[in-house]
Order: structure tokens, then sequence, then C-alpha cells
């Protein structure tokens, strides 16, 4: 499951993070790549704990608290402290799948990657290039999203950043062990879910609601790892 998520950051949040990170160190972003990834990865990127990467990261985090949707699409178990890269003057990162486990280098806390999320920081005019090319069984799908909207996408998937070749694209990354381990049954409780609160809305106090509910949190119960 593919989803966008509009508005993570607010305008204000999103010119706040751009100014402390635009003043931040940044590295080779192959220091954090594994075997595979350092050989097609081209970018900048923010070492963690850096206390430019964990304010912002903080930031991030608690829009994230704050988004029901996040919530509803991801069933999140833990996050992976965000990090943050730069592409530009050709940057770019080939195709690769993300680690199946990632270790934080300052907690030692590890968590299985169910979910990669990507949280734009730059306007899609302000480089040329960048989309994030996301591969499933229907196709690719190319992603280049307004500053401070997310998309979420399996961890699973192979997927590039396309080189910018113009301007430079700035975002955060990072990943979600889920409660709900498979994909398949993550995109069913999250469309039983759309379907309740929508029907709340069109029919509130519909019993339905009252059944539908009951589903939704049975399965929930029967498939979350905790």
């Amino acid at each position: 499951m593919l989803i966008t998520i509009p508005d993570i950051f607010t305008a204000e949040e999103v010119a706040q993070a751009r100014t402390i990170l635009d003043a931040a160190n940044w590295v080779d972003g192959k220091v954090t790549a594994g075997y595979q990834a350092q050989t097609v990865k081209e970018n900048l990127q923010l070492p963690e704990g850096q206390p430019a990467s964990v304010k912002v990261g903080e930031m991030v985090l608690a829009a994230l608290a704050r988004s029901p949707l996040f919530m509803s699409a991801a069933l999140p178990l833990r996050v992976f402290p965000p990090m943050f890269n730069r592409y530009t003057g050709g940057g770019h990162f080939g195709t690769h799948v993300d680690t199946a486990i990632r270790t934080h280098a300052t907690t030692g806390q590890r968590i299985r990657t169910d979910v990669s999320a990507t949280l734009f920081l730059t306007a899609p005019d302000e480089y040329d290039g960048g989309e994030l090319l996301v591969e499933d069984t229907y196709g690719v799908h190319s992603v280049k999203l307004p500053a401070g909207h997310m998309v979420l996408y399996p961890a699973t998937s192979l997927h590039r950043v396309t080189p910018v070749t113009r301007g430079a694209r700035v975002s955060s990354f990072f990943w979600i062990q889920s409660m709900i381990r498979q994909d398949s049954d993550r995109s069913l409780l999250y469309d039983l879910d759309t379907g309740i609160q929508r029907l709340a809305k069109e029919s509130p106090g519909h019993p339905i609601g009252v059944q539908l509910t009951g589903v939704y949190h049975n399965l929930l119960r029967r498939w979350a790892e905790m």
C-alpha cells in the first residue's frame, strides 16, 4: 500500500526545519548505506545524533503523533528516529530495497522495517528530478510531493530516487515497525477504518458502524504483534 499523507508539517514547520537543516554539516550518504546500497547511493546525509538531526527529528515525531491518517495507515509499534538527506548536483539513489532490520547508532535499538516513509521538505519547483520511484505489482509509481507532505510505502518495495539536476531536494526519511507485519493486512485494516470513519460522518450513530468497528478491532487483536 502506497499512501500520501498531506500536511504532516505546516508551512511554518517546514521553514523552521529548513533553517536548521540548511545550517547543518552534511556528510556523504554512503556512511549509513548497506553493502548493496553503497554502489548506487549518491547523496548527502546528516549523521545520526547530530543536534540538527535530533531537533528536527523530534519535530517529525511530534507531527506524526497528531496525524490520524498516519496512525491508521502505519499502525506503528516503533518509529526509527527520523533521518535527513539532501540530493543536489546530479545526486541520486539507484534501485534498492531497504535493510530489513535497522539499529539506531546511539541507543542500539533495533526495529523491523515494515513501512518506509519520506517527508518532503522542499517544494517541487525548487528542484528538477528527484522523483521517488516505487515499484509494485501494478508498475512504477512516481512520487514528488509538496513540502510538508509525506509518502508511506512497503519497505519491501524496490525503489529509487532519480538524479536531481537543478536545485536541491531535502527530505526526512525513516522506517516504521508496524503492529501488523503484512502489508496486505495493513491495507485491509486501513480500508476498513476509512469506511468506518466515512460511515460515521455520513450516518452518525448508525448501528452498522458499531458492528464494523468490532470487526476492525477483532482483526487487529488477531493480527497485532506487540
